[in-house]
């Protein structure tokens, strides 16, 4: 009898741990794959051919759907339980993985990342389902977020070195990485309690319009930069975007179960916060997605040497986060947030203006104030737009907040490769990005000033 009670208490205590370790698993590989990819562009090339373009949907191929359909991929959670999500999720992504690095050509290369995004958004809101069911106590569930917010922040430091290490083998095993660990997350999966479910009806007009919209707006400036922004094909996508965006504020203004209902959007404090976070995510992508192509394109240096030069910037955002709770609680949202963003316009302004000579460890040095701004302005913004939504809306908002970061992400690629394609010199379109998107982010940088209030 007593050894019973010990073997059922055992399996109670080891559960929850066995839901953070595959909500860890499945956070580490999605935000890995957002970063593994840049340092091996240039091969890709090589090997599919494809131009600036086709580089930019490789990347915004994965963003996109991710961004798209995070909200959505809440909604499945609720609706089938967040174990079978995330399962569900997971065997997208590795078929994902598995088409792209079997992939024959650039096309098929870049459906296989469409597949990545769709898993990645189902991946993400799931894992933070099953911490919140296995950790009940509220105290438990910070320090469980706290490791499975440390597993993204190691696979963002972590995937410009893996990517670059990786690509000596051959660019494909930037892909092949991700089934062993998607397996291990999936065995791991067995182990975890199942979910509970709820009815949860899809907005499938909002939904539907939003890809619409976002996939028009992405194609228009992406195919804008290198067909012409008056072609006809790039035409119909701004016209889709249009027609898109309508639907979609139609269906959240009068549907019965809008994704995003606008009234949130009233606060000031909310739509703010999302503003700032879809372009500091911009900012960062952009910058990332930039610098990866001029050291190797314009420098000459391998996908090894780029992958360590971004490591400065990466690895002292994962050694730092931890701070960014105590400069919160000393100096106050508000402040934190205008601090991080001025860091990254100092980033971006010593990239612009460093002359074209300048030694590539410098350049990986002025690097880190667009990392370590992104990181010290993301939490606090979280915190204030949590803090003025009402608590049956936080789900909501939290996943509106993600949304707006993933869109800024790949928006923000899509922006800066098209600048760098109506360039007729590299280094130009790059200064131009960089004090273009610098500029945007000081006048941003006000807008908090208007919510003292609130921090």
């Amino acid at each position: 009898m007593s050894e019973t009670r010990f073997t059922s208490r055992t399996t109670e205590a080891v559960r929850p741990r066995m839901s953070l370790a595959v909500a860890m698993l499945g956070f580490f590989v999605v935000a890995l794959d957002a970063q593994i990819v840049n340092v091996a562009l240039p091969h890709i090339r090589d090997e599919l051919g494809g131009g600036l373009s086709g580089l930019q949907w490789v990347v915004t191929g994965y963003t996109l759907m991710f961004s798209a359909l995070q909200l959505f991929g809440g909604t499945v959670s609720d609706r089938t339980g967040a174990r079978r999500a995330f399962g569900i999720g997971m065997v997208v992504f590795v078929i994902g993985s598995a088409a792209c690095g079997f992939a024959p050509g650039l096309a098929v290369l870049i459906a296989g990342r469409v597949v990545q995004g769709i898993g990645a958004a189902m991946i993400t809101p799931t894992s933070l389902a099953l911490i919140r069911e296995a950790y009940p106590d509220t105290v438990q569930r910070g320090r469980a977020i706290t490791y499975w917010a440390l597993g993204g922040s190691v696979a963002a430091a972590a995937g410009p070195v893996v990517g670059g290490v990786l690509t000596q083998f051959g660019w494909r095993w930037i892909f092949f990485v991700n089934l062993p660990v998607g397996v291990l997350a999936l065995i791991v999966l067995t182990r975890v309690t199942m979910s509970p479910r709820r009815a949860a009806p899809f907005d499938w007009t909002g939904q539907i319009a939003a890809i619409a919209a976002l996939g028009g707006l992405t194609f228009g400036i992406i195919e804008g930069g290198s067909l012409g922004y008056g072609a006809p094909q790039v035409l119909v996508a701004f016209a889709l975007t249009v027609m898109g965006g309508l639907v979609f504020l139609t269906a959240q203004a009068r549907g019965r179960h809008p994704m995003i209902p606008l009234d949130l959007f009233r606060s000031n404090t909310v739509s703010t916060g999302l503003g700032i976070a879809f372009v500091t995510m911009a900012a960062f992508y952009g910058v990332v997605f930039v610098q990866s192509l001029y050291f190797q394109e314009q420098r000459g240096e391998s996908a090894l040497v780029t992958g360590f030069l971004f490591l400065p910037m990466t690895g002292l955002v994962a050694l730092l986060n931890p701070f960014v709770a105590r400069a919160m609680e000393r100096l106050g949202r508000i402040v934190t947030t205008i601090g991080g963003m001025a860091l990254m316009v100092v980033g971006l302004f010593a990239l612009a203006l460093a002359p074209s000579g300048t030694p590539i460890i410098v350049r990986a040095l002025l690097m880190i104030p667009v990392g370590l701004g992104g990181s010290f302005t993301v939490p606090p913004l979280t915190a204030l737009i949590m803090d003025h939504v009402p608590a049956e809306r936080a789900g909501t908002a939290s996943g509106a907040l993600n949304t707006a970061r993933q869109m800024g992400g790949s928006l923000g690629i899509a922006v800066f490769g098209a600048v760098l394609a109506v360039q007729p010199a590299f280094q130009t379109g790059l200064r131009m990005d960089y004090m273009g998107t610098g500029v945007v982010l000081l006048l941003l940088a006000a807008t908090p000033l208007r919510l003292r209030k609130a921090g």
